[in-house]
């Protein structure tokens, strides 16, 4: 048993260099790619959340409570982008 495991190892030794150096930059461009994407999408959900106006309108009252007076419960979300009821101060 130990005279096959030790043929085995000399004969992968030579393919180990090229196979290491394989996985390990595949692994670097693996994360430098995932860095890439969610990057990107942190900016896009940004961008979306810049749009949302409640803050310059005449009825969010900046309270935690209630945030605005007319649509609370879309108050300083997504659903609030198109708010019917908008108006700036």
């Amino acid at each position: 048993m130990l005279s096959f495991l030790s043929f085995l190892i000399h004969g992968i030794q030579p393919f180990l260099i090229p196979i290491c150096f394989v996985v390990a930059w595949s692994m670097i461009i693996l994360v430098f790619l995932n860095l890439w994407i969610v990057t990107k999408n942190t900016v896009k959900t940004a961008k979306k959340m810049h749009q949302i106006p409640c803050h310059k309108c005449q009825f969010f009252t900046n309270n935690y409570r209630l945030k605005c007076t007319v649509n609370p419960y879309i108050a300083n979300t997504e659903e609030a982008i198109n708010c019917k009821d908008y108006q700036a101060n």
